[in-house]
């Protein structure tokens, strides 16, 4: 049995956003401190819905070990169990920084490659 197009399209996608997610988080918590389920629902909104809650613990876990985020508990609004927030470091916003530059020199190299790139109609010799 072959994929279809958008199997494919959903593989391509999530090994692209596996190597900016990070990036992703630390651009979402430096908006505001935000809850787990906050950065699905975020993330989902910018388009990027191939991302379960169970895949941004883990990555939120690292980030706080590297000392690029923190987090606290807060009352939840709707009266339940206290949530954990997270929230950047100045670590955090110095490679969220970082991390920003890179990412735009790099999308802006592989988009000249995508759109500059015509196909020749030959093949290699």
């Amino acid at each position: 049995m072959t994929k279809g197009l958008p199997a494919v399209g959903d593989q391509r996608r999530s090994q692209l956003l596996r190597g900016v997610l990070d990036l992703c988080l630390l651009a979402l918590i430096a908006e505001r401190p935000r809850y787990g389920f906050e950065f699905v629902a975020a993330l989902a909104d910018h388009g990027l819905d191939l991302v379960s809650e169970g895949s941004i613990y883990p990555l939120l876990a690292r980030l706080e070990r590297e000392g690029f985020i923190s987090s606290y508990r807060a009352p939840s609004a709707s009266g339940g169990a206290p949530r954990k927030y997270y929230r950047l470091t100045e670590a955090g916003r110095a490679e969220l920084g970082s991390g920003r530059a890179v990412w735009q020199a790099f999308s802006a190299g592989v988009g000249r490659i995508l759109t500059d790139s015509e196909p020749t109609g030959g093949s290699a010799p």
